[in-house]
């Protein structure tokens, strides 16, 4: 999976053991635990683990998103194959304080254009929360479309894709 990619704002890299700090804070935040899911992370050693169970996987791929010339993570980029999806979905997250910046936006968009390219990697799907009212217009925006509600584990949630048609 490509490392070192860059935007005007943002350096994106592959998520390494050194990253725990933030990603302990990120998975910690209140957006994380209400739209993605509490994942009792609470101390540096749950972290690292948590991140060795990603590295470990040839199908869970997170970008650290940084501001250019600042090394200061901010968010992530997630492109993961889920058991229960035919094609890999893109997800992201960010710090609370850095919402609202088009970070998000600027740096999914670009994991998409380099994932869209390759054959393999098409259709890309997300997943959300109905009521995930950001994520939602931020996926619509990176021209993903609404295309079916799936009942998962006792909890709604909805498949968006960026190809006319999937299966």
């Amino acid at each position: 999976m490509q490392n070192n990619i860059s935007t005007n704002r943002l350096l994106l890299n592959l998520l390494t053991k050194e990253d725990h700090e933030f990603i302990l804070q990120l998975l910690n935040s209140q957006g994380w635990i209400k739209f993605i899911g509490d994942r009792n992370v609470h101390s540096k050693e749950e972290a690292v683990a948590y991140i060795n169970k990603i590295l470990a996987s040839e199908n869970l791929f997170y970008w650290i998103v940084r501001i250019q010339g600042e090394n200061l993570p901010v968010g992530i980029i997630s492109f993961i194959k889920r058991s229960y999806l035919d094609y890999f979905d893109i997800g992201f997250a960010f710090l609370p304080e850095y919402n609202g910046y088009g970070y998000a936006y600027e740096a999914a968009q670009k994991i998409l254009f380099i994932m869209s390219g390759q054959l393999n990697h098409h259709p890309i799907l997300a997943t959300t929360k109905p009521g995930n009212t950001k994520s939602i217009k931020l996926l619509n925006k990176l021209g993903l479309h609404f295309k079916k509600e799936l009942n998962l584990e006792s909890e709604m949630i909805h498949i968006y894709s960026n190809a006319a048609s999937t299966s």
